[in-house]
């Protein structure tokens, strides 16, 4: 209890000192060259100039250029850091992401919390603060600073939209944010499983909006978008590199070919649905909004064609309620010793290492079997999860949390 006292009332200076390290390692390697934000930053203009989706960045590795891979709509939401010289708007976006990881921390505390937030509230923002910290060294939060990524601020839009109370705020929510990178449209999965229709609705119709937007600004490259590129998954990157972490990306380095939508990945994408929809209905049962949340996220993330390492962000939340809830001690100690070590050690990093080229598929049989780790946790996951929320208290118990030092 003395330790927890007094790590918590460090707790800004830690994060400080978190941000400061991060800080020199990004600028003095890999990481300040922030090759998918220059992407933005460099193609975004061209939606107004009619060439968006023949255009690649000047910044572009030799071994593969790099293209716009969103629609029109994530094009005309980035123009305005384009207004920006380079290193204000690198600036700028290292900052917004940072403060999206608070919020997104500070979220899920609030969720796992419940009336304990009231009453501590003081703790919680201290808790917040901490976690944000040490989030700042899980690998998918790194890399999304190293590549100047969007995860963390879709991830704050979208954690905060699907448990607001209003149905228009949620449906708007995930129906612009899919606008601007298709994945987050699973999102309206959860709105059907909790019943909320009017937000799935809402989401259905903002979503059509932005579809309109990007053909209104232009119809032709809104038309090559959404009826040529939409399934040329081989265009957002290799499929086999180490960096992609979906189903398609592990199943591919074990056969040693691309498996697109053949039987491998049919078999392996139901298997994921089976257990995703057992876990959500767990979740909506226990009334668990948090799990309920990120049951479906890595439902999208395993069945997406293309799931870069830094997509998996969502797992953060995981670890801080894995840490906070009231669960059973076996789940949260299983889980904590699959996801940490992958976490926070730069497993991606080791496979690339290996990796002749990040267009090579084969991979020696360790190799494919390292490659599996993000998939094959998260299918793990989704097991414990359906398990543990089985039978689980009511809605108030369920949700209440205690500090750290009080669970057993």
């Amino acid at each position: 209890m003395k330790f927890e006292r007094r790590l918590l009332a460090l707790a800004p200076w830690i994060l400080l000192l978190s941000i400061a390290v991060r800080v020199v390692v990004i600028v003095t390697g890999f990481g300040n060259e922030t090759l998918d934000l220059r992407v933005y930053w460099v193609l975004a203009p061209h939606v107004l100039e009619g060439d968006l989706y023949q255009v690649f960045s000047p910044f572009s590795p030799p071994d593969f250029p790099l293209p716009f891979t969103y629609p029109p709509f994530g094009a005309l939401v980035f123009l305005p850091m384009t207004w920006m010289f380079w290193g204000l708007a690198q600036w700028t976006w290292r900052l917004i992401s940072l403060l999206c990881l608070y919020w997104i921390v500070r979220v899920t505390l609030r969720l796992v919390a419940g009336e304990s937030w009231t009453v501590d509230a003081r703790l919680w923002r201290r808790w917040s603060i901490l976690w944000t910290a040490v989030l700042l060294w899980m690998m998918p939060v790194f890399h999304t600073f190293q590549f100047g990524q969007i995860n963390l601020v879709l991830a704050g839009i979208m954690l905060a939209a699907m448990v607001a109370r209003s149905d228009k705020l949620a449906g708007a929510g995930i129906g612009f944010t899919a606008g601007v990178k298709l994945v987050p449209a699973i999102s309206g999965l959860y709105f059907l499983a909790t019943k909320r229709w009017a937000a799935a609705v809402w989401s259905f119709v903002a979503f059509a909006v932005s579809v309109g937007l990007g053909f209104l600004v232009d119809f032709d490259q809104s038309k090559t978008y959404w009826f040529e590129l939409l399934g040329a998954a081989d265009r957002v990157g290799p499929i086999a590199t180490a960096h992609n972490q979906s189903l398609r990306g592990a199943l591919s380095r074990t056969l040693g070919y691309d498996v697109g939508m053949s039987w491998p990945w049919i078999i392996a994408a139901v298997i994921s649905v089976i257990l995703a929809l057992i876990a959500l209905r767990a979740a909506v049962k226990a009334s668990d909004a948090l799990i309920g949340v990120l049951t479906v996220q890595f439902l999208g993330l395993l069945l997406s064609p293309i799931s870069w390492d830094h997509h998996w962000v969502w797992v953060a939340p995981l670890l801080i309620w894995l840490v906070h809830a009231k669960i059973a001690p076996w789940a949260r100690n299983t889980l904590l010793v699959l996801w940490v070590p992958v976490m926070f050690f730069d497993l991606i990093s080791f496979q690339l290492d290996f990796q002749p080229t990040i267009w090579t598929i084969s991979r020696p049989g360790w190799l494919s079997a390292l490659g599996w780790a993000y998939p094959a946790f998260a299918l793990v996951t989704l097991v414990v999860i359906a398990v543990v929320l089985r039978g689980s208290r009511s809605t108030e118990e369920k949700n209440t949390a205690e500090p750290i030092s009080a669970i057993g």
